[in-house]
């Protein structure tokens, strides 16, 4: 992105953008704006909604930071690669963690399933989603990530497009060069899943069960065993270095 503008403050805002447009500002935006950075009326910030685009903002109220007026688009609107995460969910510091690498790294949606081998059953939905919403604020994105609802691995396998890619990461698999792994389906793959699951790794029915899905390539990330956290930034670059838009065009 060698035009992004990363100096600017940048805000997520739920609410059409255009030029002429005012915004007002919740408690949280305008504390932030006026009591965290120390801005006020008149200052330019940068906004966004996930569909129209970026734009610069000039904050207007009396005594402190109450709207946002919309200035100019700043950068049009862009689309993210159509690869989807999935995982096990994982405990807060070390989920939030995930979900704000899992963005910067692209992903267009954020799936969290339930395997034999969950260590956590619940996942604040709220709380991933204000995630999202902060690293695309820092890292200059666009589009935000979809945060779906928990559901069971069954459950997902039989409902997913059968003409995506599943990449599904097992420290049972045979350790082998995983780009080298991944070229193959170069140009080939409608849409990625990218799965990585709990810590206790995958019950040998629910891997029988990943192996039978169609377009499936079973990736191994090394010698080494990852957290769950980690292996979430190792196979998504992975993933996005061959297959995604990281590739030069």
């Amino acid at each position: 992105m060698p035009h992004t503008d990363f100096r600017s403050p940048r805000l997520y805002v739920d609410a059409p953008l255009a030029a002429g447009n005012r915004i007002p500002l919740n408690r949280n935006q305008g504390n932030y704006l006026g009591n965290v950075l120390r801005l006020g009326t008149g200052t330019n910030v940068l906004v966004f909604n996930g569909h129209d685009g970026e734009w610069r903002a000039a904050i207007s109220g009396r005594k402190r930071p109450e709207n946002l007026e919309i200035v100019a688009v700043t950068r049009k609107q862009d689309h993210l690669p159509d690869v989807r995460y999935a995982f096990a969910p994982l405990k807060h510091a070390r989920l939030d963690y995930m979900v704000q690498k899992a963005v910067e790294m692209g992903v267009c949606a954020l799936q969290p399933l339930l395997t034999r081998f969950t260590q956590v059953g619940r996942v604040n939905g709220d709380r991933m989603r204000a995630n999202v919403i902060e690293a695309a604020e820092q890292c200059g994105i666009l589009s935000l990530a979809a945060v779906e609802e928990p559901v069971s691995l069954d459950g997902w396998l039989g409902r997913r497009a059968p003409e995506r890619l599943l990449v599904f990461c097992d420290e049972a698999a045979l350790t082998a060069s995983p780009a080298r792994t991944l070229e193959p389906m170069r140009g080939v793959a409608q849409g990625i899943d990218v799965l990585v699951g709990p810590e206790g790794g995958f019950a040998e029915d629910e891997r029988e069960s990943l192996l039978n899905q169609p377009h499936t390539l079973r990736l191994s990330l090394g010698p080494r065993i990852l957290r769950a956290d980690t292996a979430a930034v190792a196979v998504l670059a992975l993933v996005q270095t061959v297959l995604g838009d990281w590739q030069p065009e």
